[in-house]
């Protein structure tokens, strides 16, 4: 049957539903989703607040955290933090030196410091010693 022939009578009438606005999905831009994502780690937010606001279910926005997570863990590239460098004085010369248990290299080209944890590179380590270090570190946190 075409749209054109009329209806048989002998058939019960159907009932026919019109949708009407934007019938598609919508798509979202990466950095849309970025910002998206990110609002939904601020402060106070929830995840059901922040999909609510931009339309989405909460299913479809913990997907893209997911996915975020694992794009910013299988990168190849290590992730560094800014490094904070400042004089200090110098110290008066104490009247018995400190025993170490171990005697430092002259020297240690890097020391940093994660949740009260001090990590001093010394010049031969390798790259990837430092980063195994950092992941570690980072699992622990």
């Amino acid at each position: 049957m075409s749209i054109s022939e009329p209806m048989p009578v002998s058939e019960p009438f159907r009932r026919v539903e019109l949708f009407t606005g934007e019938g598609r999905r919508r798509s979202w831009t990466p950095d849309e989703k970025a910002d998206i994502v990110a609002e939904s780690y601020g402060d106070g937010e929830t995840v059901c607040g922040v999909a609510r606001r931009h339309g989405l279910t909460p299913q479809q926005l913990f997907t893209w955290r997911r996915l975020t997570r694992r794009v910013m863990q299988s990168a190849d590239t290590p992730m560094f933090v800014p490094a904070v460098v400042k004089a200090q004085p110098p110290s008066p010369t104490p009247s018995k030196p400190r025993r170490s248990r171990r005697q430092r290299s002259a020297k240690a080209d890097i020391e940093f410091e994660i949740d009260g944890v001090v990590v001093r590179v010394g010049s031969a380590a390798s790259p990837k010693t430092i980063t195994a270090v950092i992941a570690a570190l980072k699992g622990g946190v």
